[in-house]
């Protein structure tokens, strides 16, 4: 099962959004907390919040819609921060001209998942057994069409040289 949490329009580029993220992903619930309490970056405080309004989310359906979820098991599975809607700005420059600048917002979107007792994710994604399989067919293929497409080229070339 996954727990998402979202905030929206945040007033903070993606790419700085992006550096805090970076640093969770993958990491259980408790342990990415303890990073974001310790990083030294604005919006860390933000995706705090964040990380918990997605605990509550899945400490809410645990208790209510009695889902079997052991929060402690809990980990990031996906953390993302998208373009938001851009704010164009003009700063006054010399000689009567302008420049223009661009203040950046943020979607950032959390996912936690829960772990099973061997380290794997307890959700499946569906269809993810047969997209290794179709892997190798679709290349064996493409080698069989390029020695193919290599015997006729020695076939024409060997005519020319006649």
């Amino acid at each position: 099962m996954e727990f998402r949490a979202e905030a929206r329009y945040m007033r903070v580029s993606p790419q700085k959004a992006r550096l805090v993220l970076d640093l969770i992903k993958g990491r259980r619930a408790e342990e990415a907390r303890n990073t974001l309490a310790f990083t030294k970056k604005r919006v860390a405080a933000t995706i705090g919040k964040l990380l918990q309004s997605a605990l509550d989310n899945a400490n809410y359906l645990s208790t209510e819609k009695n889902i079997d979820v052991d929060v402690d098991n809990l980990y990031v599975k996906r953390a993302v921060a998208n373009d938001g809607p851009r704010m164009k700005r003009i700063r006054p420059a010399p000689m009567g001209r302008a420049y223009r600048y661009v203040r950046r917002i943020a979607h950032i979107e959390l996912v936690l998942a829960e772990r099973n007792k061997d380290g794997q994710s307890a959700s499946k994604v569906v269809g993810e057994e047969g997209v290794a399989a179709k892997v190798p067919a679709r290349t064996k293929a493409k080698a069989r069409a390029k020695n193919a497409a290599a015997g006729k080229n020695k076939k024409k070339m060997a005519g020319a040289r006649k």
